[in-house]
Protein backbone atom coordinates (compact mmCIF):
# COMPACT_ATOMS: atom_id res chain seq x y z
CA UNK A 1 0.00 0.00 0.00
CA UNK A 2 1.34 3.44 -0.92
CA UNK A 3 1.54 6.60 1.11
CA UNK A 4 -1.82 7.92 2.35
CA UNK A 5 -3.22 10.92 0.50
CA UNK A 6 -3.02 14.16 2.52
CA UNK A 7 -6.39 15.89 2.83
CA UNK A 8 -7.61 19.24 4.07
CA UNK A 9 -11.14 20.16 5.08
CA UNK A 10 -12.64 23.50 4.08
CA UNK A 11 -15.14 24.61 6.77
CA UNK A 12 -16.09 23.19 10.14
CA UNK A 13 -19.58 22.07 9.11
CA UNK A 14 -21.43 19.43 11.13
CA UNK A 15 -21.20 16.89 8.29
CA UNK A 16 -17.42 16.85 8.75
CA UNK A 17 -17.73 14.58 11.79
CA UNK A 18 -18.89 11.73 9.54
CA UNK A 19 -16.17 12.32 6.98
CA UNK A 20 -13.46 12.51 9.65
CA UNK A 21 -14.75 9.30 11.25
CA UNK A 22 -14.57 7.56 7.88
CA UNK A 23 -11.07 8.87 7.24
CA UNK A 24 -9.92 7.63 10.64
CA UNK A 25 -10.76 4.06 9.57
CA UNK A 26 -8.53 4.21 6.50
CA UNK A 27 -4.80 3.85 5.99
CA UNK A 28 -5.17 5.45 2.54
CA UNK A 29 -6.58 8.78 3.77
CA UNK A 30 -4.89 11.25 6.11
CA UNK A 31 -6.81 14.42 7.02
CA UNK A 32 -4.12 16.82 8.20
CA UNK A 33 -5.71 20.29 8.11
CA UNK A 34 -8.88 22.31 8.55
CA UNK A 35 -9.73 25.84 7.48
CA UNK A 36 -12.28 28.26 8.87
CA UNK A 37 -12.88 31.97 8.35
CA UNK A 38 -12.23 32.24 12.10
CA UNK A 39 -8.67 31.34 13.10
CA UNK A 40 -9.58 30.57 16.72
CA UNK A 41 -12.39 28.32 15.58
CA UNK A 42 -10.04 26.48 13.24
CA UNK A 43 -7.50 26.01 16.06
CA UNK A 44 -10.15 24.67 18.42
CA UNK A 45 -11.55 22.35 15.77
CA UNK A 46 -8.11 20.99 14.89
CA UNK A 47 -7.35 20.34 18.57
CA UNK A 48 -10.70 18.62 19.09
CA UNK A 49 -10.25 16.31 16.10
CA UNK A 50 -6.51 15.72 16.28
CA UNK A 51 -5.61 17.56 13.07
CA UNK A 52 -2.06 18.81 12.60
CA UNK A 53 -2.79 22.17 10.98
CA UNK A 54 -5.41 24.89 11.34
CA UNK A 55 -5.90 27.83 9.01
CA UNK A 56 -7.86 31.03 9.58
CA UNK A 57 -8.82 31.32 5.92
CA UNK A 58 -9.69 28.94 3.12
CA UNK A 59 -7.01 30.54 0.95
CA UNK A 60 -4.30 29.72 3.48
CA UNK A 61 -5.17 26.03 3.43
CA UNK A 62 -5.08 26.02 -0.37
CA UNK A 63 -1.56 27.47 -0.23
CA UNK A 64 -0.31 24.47 1.79
CA UNK A 65 1.75 22.50 -0.72
CA UNK A 66 1.57 19.31 1.33
CA UNK A 67 -2.20 19.00 0.93
CA UNK A 68 -3.17 16.99 -2.13
CA UNK A 69 -6.97 16.96 -1.86
CA UNK A 70 -9.68 18.94 -0.12
CA UNK A 71 -13.14 18.11 1.09
CA UNK A 72 -15.53 21.06 0.73
CA UNK A 73 -18.51 21.18 3.09
CA UNK A 74 -19.45 24.82 2.68
CA UNK A 75 -23.07 25.92 2.07
CA UNK A 76 -24.38 24.89 -1.34
CA UNK A 77 -24.08 28.34 -2.92
CA UNK A 78 -20.31 28.37 -2.27
CA UNK A 79 -19.52 24.93 -3.66
CA UNK A 80 -18.55 25.86 -7.19
CA UNK A 81 -16.59 28.98 -6.24
CA UNK A 82 -14.36 27.17 -3.77
CA UNK A 83 -14.11 24.00 -5.82
CA UNK A 84 -12.70 26.06 -8.66
CA UNK A 85 -10.34 27.93 -6.34
CA UNK A 86 -9.09 24.64 -4.93
CA UNK A 87 -8.65 23.10 -8.37
CA UNK A 88 -6.75 26.15 -9.61
CA UNK A 89 -4.52 25.83 -6.53
CA UNK A 90 -3.63 22.31 -7.66
CA UNK A 91 -5.85 20.36 -5.26
CA UNK A 92 -8.13 17.45 -6.07
CA UNK A 93 -11.66 18.11 -4.79
CA UNK A 94 -14.38 16.10 -3.10
CA UNK A 95 -17.31 18.51 -2.87
CA UNK A 96 -20.30 17.81 -0.68
CA UNK A 97 -23.53 17.23 -2.54
CA UNK A 98 -25.21 18.87 -4.31
CA UNK A 99 -22.39 20.42 -6.28
CA UNK A 100 -24.84 22.99 -7.67
CA UNK A 101 -28.40 23.30 -9.01
CA UNK A 102 -27.27 25.10 -12.17
CA UNK A 103 -25.86 22.87 -14.93
CA UNK A 104 -23.74 25.68 -16.36
CA UNK A 105 -22.01 26.12 -12.98
CA UNK A 106 -21.35 22.38 -12.70
CA UNK A 107 -19.85 22.43 -16.20
CA UNK A 108 -17.67 25.41 -15.23
CA UNK A 109 -16.31 23.51 -12.23
CA UNK A 110 -15.45 20.43 -14.28
CA UNK A 111 -13.88 22.62 -16.95
CA UNK A 112 -11.61 23.97 -14.21
CA UNK A 113 -10.80 20.41 -13.09
CA UNK A 114 -9.81 19.41 -16.60
CA UNK A 115 -7.75 22.56 -17.10
CA UNK A 116 -5.87 21.86 -13.85
CA UNK A 117 -5.56 18.13 -14.53
CA UNK A 118 -7.18 17.39 -11.19
CA UNK A 119 -10.11 15.25 -10.06
CA UNK A 120 -13.44 16.72 -8.97
CA UNK A 121 -16.08 14.44 -7.46
CA UNK A 122 -19.52 15.15 -6.03
CA UNK A 123 -19.81 13.57 -2.59
CA UNK A 124 -22.75 11.18 -2.84
CA UNK A 125 -21.35 8.73 -0.30
CA UNK A 126 -24.27 6.29 -0.69
CA UNK A 127 -23.21 5.55 -4.25
CA UNK A 128 -19.99 3.95 -2.95
CA UNK A 129 -21.73 1.46 -0.67
CA UNK A 130 -21.87 -2.25 -1.64
CA UNK A 131 -25.63 -2.21 -1.02
CA UNK A 132 -26.05 0.38 -3.78
CA UNK A 133 -23.84 -1.49 -6.21
CA UNK A 134 -25.78 -4.72 -5.67
CA UNK A 135 -29.13 -2.96 -6.13
CA UNK A 136 -28.09 -1.71 -9.54
CA UNK A 137 -26.79 -5.15 -10.49
CA UNK A 138 -30.06 -6.82 -9.48
CA UNK A 139 -32.09 -4.40 -11.59
CA UNK A 140 -29.77 -4.90 -14.57
CA UNK A 141 -29.87 -8.69 -14.11
CA UNK A 142 -33.66 -8.65 -14.40
CA UNK A 143 -34.49 -9.65 -10.83
CA UNK A 144 -37.77 -7.71 -11.06
CA UNK A 145 -38.23 -7.82 -14.82
CA UNK A 146 -38.22 -4.57 -16.77
CA UNK A 147 -37.87 -1.57 -14.47
CA UNK A 148 -41.22 0.22 -14.38
CA UNK A 149 -41.20 2.36 -11.23
CA UNK A 150 -38.76 3.93 -8.77
CA UNK A 151 -40.11 5.28 -5.49
CA UNK A 152 -37.94 7.17 -3.04
CA UNK A 153 -38.16 9.48 -0.09
CA UNK A 154 -35.84 11.22 2.35
CA UNK A 155 -36.90 13.63 5.05
CA UNK A 156 -36.23 14.78 8.59
CA UNK A 157 -37.44 17.58 10.85
CA UNK A 158 -35.38 20.76 11.03
CA UNK A 159 -36.45 23.21 13.73
CA UNK A 160 -33.78 25.91 13.37
CA UNK A 161 -34.97 28.57 10.95
CA UNK A 162 -31.47 30.05 10.88
CA UNK A 163 -29.93 26.81 9.63
CA UNK A 164 -28.16 27.11 6.27
CA UNK A 165 -30.65 24.60 4.82
CA UNK A 166 -33.41 27.15 5.41
CA UNK A 167 -31.71 30.06 3.63
CA UNK A 168 -32.53 30.60 -0.06
CA UNK A 169 -29.45 32.76 -0.67
CA UNK A 170 -27.32 29.74 0.29
CA UNK A 171 -29.28 27.41 -2.03
CA UNK A 172 -31.00 25.61 0.83
CA UNK A 173 -34.25 23.67 0.62
CA UNK A 174 -35.54 20.12 0.86
CA UNK A 175 -34.84 19.12 -2.73
CA UNK A 176 -31.27 20.39 -2.56
CA UNK A 177 -30.48 18.92 0.86
CA UNK A 178 -32.13 15.49 0.86
CA UNK A 179 -34.20 15.25 -2.30
CA UNK A 180 -30.98 15.19 -4.30
CA UNK A 181 -30.44 11.66 -2.97
CA UNK A 182 -33.79 10.62 -4.42
CA UNK A 183 -32.82 12.17 -7.74
CA UNK A 184 -29.52 10.28 -7.58
CA UNK A 185 -31.24 6.98 -6.81
CA UNK A 186 -33.80 7.38 -9.59
CA UNK A 187 -31.14 8.28 -12.15
CA UNK A 188 -28.85 5.46 -11.05
CA UNK A 189 -31.54 2.90 -11.83
CA UNK A 190 -33.47 4.46 -14.71
CA UNK A 191 -31.01 6.76 -16.50
CA UNK A 192 -31.61 10.40 -17.39
CA UNK A 193 -35.22 11.64 -17.26
CA UNK A 194 -36.93 13.03 -20.33
CA UNK A 195 -39.54 15.05 -18.42
CA UNK A 196 -40.37 16.02 -14.83
CA UNK A 197 -43.15 17.53 -12.76
CA UNK A 198 -42.92 19.03 -9.29
CA UNK A 199 -44.79 20.47 -6.32
CA UNK A 200 -43.26 22.37 -3.44
CA UNK A 201 -44.29 23.95 -0.14
CA UNK A 202 -42.34 27.11 0.66
CA UNK A 203 -41.32 27.89 4.23
CA UNK A 204 -41.41 31.36 5.78
CA UNK A 205 -37.69 31.69 5.03
CA UNK A 206 -38.25 31.22 1.29
CA UNK A 207 -36.96 27.68 0.70
CA UNK A 208 -38.90 24.56 -0.22
CA UNK A 209 -39.58 22.77 3.05
CA UNK A 210 -41.38 19.96 1.24
CA UNK A 211 -40.92 18.82 -2.34
CA UNK A 212 -42.60 16.09 -4.35
CA UNK A 213 -41.74 15.27 -7.92
CA UNK A 214 -42.10 12.77 -10.74
CA UNK A 215 -39.67 11.85 -13.46
CA UNK A 216 -40.41 10.00 -16.70
CA UNK A 217 -37.59 8.12 -18.40
CA UNK A 218 -37.05 6.86 -21.94
CA UNK A 219 -38.72 3.46 -22.23
CA UNK A 220 -41.58 4.42 -19.91
CA UNK A 221 -40.15 4.00 -16.41
CA UNK A 222 -41.48 6.54 -13.91
CA UNK A 223 -39.99 7.74 -10.63
CA UNK A 224 -41.74 9.35 -7.67
CA UNK A 225 -39.78 11.26 -5.05
CA UNK A 226 -40.60 13.24 -1.96
CA UNK A 227 -38.29 15.16 0.35
CA UNK A 228 -38.88 17.23 3.44
CA UNK A 229 -37.30 19.31 6.16
CA UNK A 230 -40.42 19.10 8.34
CA UNK A 231 -41.68 15.56 7.73
CA UNK A 232 -39.93 13.38 10.30
CA UNK A 233 -37.23 10.78 9.71
CA UNK A 234 -38.17 8.92 6.53
CA UNK A 235 -35.91 7.20 4.01
CA UNK A 236 -36.58 4.41 1.57
CA UNK A 237 -35.90 3.40 -2.03
CA UNK A 238 -37.90 0.91 -4.10
CA UNK A 239 -37.44 -0.35 -7.64
CA UNK A 240 -40.45 -2.15 -9.07
CA UNK A 241 -41.12 -4.24 -12.16
CA UNK A 242 -43.65 -6.81 -13.36
CA UNK A 243 -41.85 -9.65 -11.55
CA UNK A 244 -41.42 -8.03 -8.16
CA UNK A 245 -39.76 -5.19 -6.31
CA UNK A 246 -36.49 -4.42 -4.56
CA UNK A 247 -36.73 -2.37 -1.36
CA UNK A 248 -33.98 -0.64 0.59
CA UNK A 249 -35.11 0.45 4.06
CA UNK A 250 -31.88 2.39 4.66
CA UNK A 251 -30.70 3.43 1.20
CA UNK A 252 -28.91 6.70 1.94
CA UNK A 253 -27.19 6.29 5.31
CA UNK A 254 -26.54 2.55 4.76
CA UNK A 255 -26.20 2.03 8.52
CA UNK A 256 -28.47 -1.01 8.48
CA UNK A 257 -27.97 -2.25 4.92
CA UNK A 258 -30.06 -4.93 3.30
CA UNK A 259 -32.11 -5.44 0.14
CA UNK A 260 -35.56 -6.99 0.26
CA UNK A 261 -36.80 -8.85 -2.82
CA UNK A 262 -40.59 -8.97 -2.91
CA UNK A 263 -42.75 -11.12 -5.16
CA UNK A 264 -46.13 -9.49 -4.95
CA UNK A 265 -47.03 -9.27 -1.24
CA UNK A 266 -44.55 -11.96 -0.23
CA UNK A 267 -41.02 -11.28 0.95
CA UNK A 268 -39.04 -13.74 -1.17
CA UNK A 269 -35.52 -12.95 0.04
CA UNK A 270 -33.57 -10.54 2.19
CA UNK A 271 -30.04 -9.93 0.99
CA UNK A 272 -27.85 -8.88 3.94
CA UNK A 273 -24.74 -6.72 3.84
CA UNK A 274 -22.06 -5.99 6.35
CA UNK A 275 -22.24 -2.36 7.45
CA UNK A 276 -19.31 -0.38 6.04
CA UNK A 277 -18.59 3.34 6.27
CA UNK A 278 -19.69 4.98 3.03
CA UNK A 279 -17.69 8.12 3.82
CA UNK A 280 -14.52 6.05 4.10
CA UNK A 281 -15.30 4.40 0.78
CA UNK A 282 -15.75 7.70 -1.09
CA UNK A 283 -12.56 9.15 0.40
CA UNK A 284 -10.64 6.00 -0.54
CA UNK A 285 -12.11 6.04 -4.04
CA UNK A 286 -10.76 9.51 -4.75
CA UNK A 287 -7.48 8.85 -2.90
CA UNK A 288 -6.92 5.74 -5.01
CA UNK A 289 -7.59 7.73 -8.18
CA UNK A 290 -5.06 10.35 -7.10
CA UNK A 291 -2.49 7.58 -6.65
CA UNK A 292 -3.27 6.21 -10.10
CA UNK A 293 -4.84 3.07 -8.64
CA UNK A 294 -8.42 3.57 -9.81
CA UNK A 295 -10.93 6.05 -11.19
CA UNK A 296 -13.44 8.33 -9.44
CA UNK A 297 -16.83 6.65 -9.26
CA UNK A 298 -18.62 9.91 -10.01
CA UNK A 299 -17.59 12.56 -12.51
CA UNK A 300 -18.82 15.23 -14.90
CA UNK A 301 -21.64 13.27 -16.53
CA UNK A 302 -23.29 12.27 -13.27
CA UNK A 303 -22.96 15.72 -11.70
CA UNK A 304 -24.43 17.36 -14.81
CA UNK A 305 -27.29 14.87 -14.82
CA UNK A 306 -28.02 15.74 -11.20
CA UNK A 307 -28.00 19.48 -11.83
CA UNK A 308 -30.14 19.28 -14.96
CA UNK A 309 -32.77 17.21 -13.14
CA UNK A 310 -32.83 19.37 -10.01
CA UNK A 311 -33.06 22.55 -12.08
CA UNK A 312 -35.93 21.07 -14.10
CA UNK A 313 -37.79 19.91 -10.98
CA UNK A 314 -37.61 23.38 -9.47
CA UNK A 315 -38.75 24.94 -12.73
CA UNK A 316 -41.68 22.53 -12.89
CA UNK A 317 -42.71 23.36 -9.33
CA UNK A 318 -42.45 27.10 -9.95
CA UNK A 319 -44.43 27.05 -13.19
CA UNK A 320 -46.86 24.25 -12.39
CA UNK A 321 -46.07 22.70 -15.75
CA UNK A 322 -44.25 19.60 -16.95
CA UNK A 323 -40.68 20.38 -17.98
CA UNK A 324 -38.99 18.53 -20.82
CA UNK A 325 -35.28 17.86 -20.54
Amino acid sequence: MGVATAWGVISTAHINRLVLAGAAESDRVDVVAVASRDGARAQAYAAEHGLERAYGSYEALLEDADIEAVYISLPNSLHVEWAIRALEAGKHVLCEKPLDRRPEEVARAFDAAEAADRFLMEAFMWRHNPQTRRLKELVEEGAIGELRLVRSHFSFTLTELGNVRMRPELDGGALMDVGCYCVSGSRLLAGEPESVTGQQVIASTGVDVRFAGTMRFPGGAVAHLDAGLDSGDRYELEAAGPDGSLVLRDPWHCREPGIELWRGRELAERIPFEAVDSYRLELENLSDAIRGEGSPLLGRADALGQARTIEALYRAAETGERVEL
